[in-house]
């Protein structure tokens, strides 16, 4: 493997680092694909006021759900809230602060900000009342 070997031996190791307010990119769509035992191990080390993306927030009582439930989420920027309780409670509550966006233009946040692109123009709501803020 040549440059910098970017494995680790530990879900705590992984995780080495993660401070109160940090943003976290969490995979997954849905229940599928996310990092169960990293979630596990957030929850755990109890930080607070994260930002998180990804696609949904899970469900009550697993994913990233769980994380609802201690309070250790701030912000969170998804596509979706889809069958979370507790996030919708949070959301209408003004508990939590929710950045709702469109799937692929979530995924295309997500690419160009790791290629180092800035800005990218989507023409998903132009003209709508949504994008005009009314």
């Amino acid at each position: 493997m040549s440059g910098l070997d970017k494995r680790v031996a530990s879900y705590a190791e992984a995780l080495d680092g993660l401070q109160d307010g940090m943003t976290v990119l969490a995979g997954g769509f849905g229940l599928c694909g996310i990092p169960e035992n990293l979630i596990a191990e957030i929850r755990r080390r109890g930080v607070r006021d994260l930002t998180v993306v990804s696609n949904n927030c899970g469900v009550d009582g697993f994913g990233l759900g769980v994380l609802l439930e201690d309070r250790q989420i701030r912000k969170m920027i998804a596509s979706y809230v889809g069958e979370n309780a507790l996030f919708e409670q949070q959301l209408l509550s003004g508990e939590l602060e929710v950045e709702l966006t469109p799937q692929g233009t979530l995924a295309e946040k997500l690419r160009a900000g790791g290629a180092g692109i800035p800005a990218f123009f989507t023409a998903t709501g132009y003209g709508t009342p949504v994008a005009e803020g009314k």
